[in-house]
């Protein structure tokens, strides 16, 4: 379950960017799992878990880099994603980078996050 593939792709910071990887991995039928974009004056980047992906981005010639990350299914309650973090926290890992969804009316939520240590972190229930 927990460890997956996480790509990020470094892009401007314009209207658009998000459709434009969006649509090139769409086109090339790359399901995206999960996403978060994020921007810092004329740069950005989008992380994405996706099925598969480096074909495509590198069709693209879109720069990425790749990182292995956890990749969890909590209960879509409140409190869930605390204690989970509290565990963490309770065995030294940091987390750095955090992105989670679910539906109001689903019963899990899926979160991605980057940790200190992810070979620790997926013994962690």
């Amino acid at each position: 379950m927990p460890k997956a593939k996480q790509f990020s792709v470094s892009h401007e910071n314009r209207p658009g960017m998000l459709a434009e990887i969006a649509k090139t991995l769409g086109d090339q039928k790359v399901n995206i799992l999960s996403c978060l974009t994020t921007t810092s004056g004329t740069e950005g980047t989008t992380h994405l878990l996706v099925d598969k992906a480096k074909k495509a981005l590198t069709d693209a010639q879109l720069s990425y880099t790749e990182a292995d990350v956890l990749h969890i299914e909590l209960p879509n309650k409140p409190g869930a994603l605390g204690r989970f973090a509290t565990k963490l926290a309770d065995n030294n890992i940091n987390i750095n980078v955090g992105y989670a969804t679910g539906g109001k009316r689903s019963k899990r939520t899926t979160v991605v996050l980057t940790v200190s240590d992810l070979d620790k972190a997926v013994r962690i229930r």
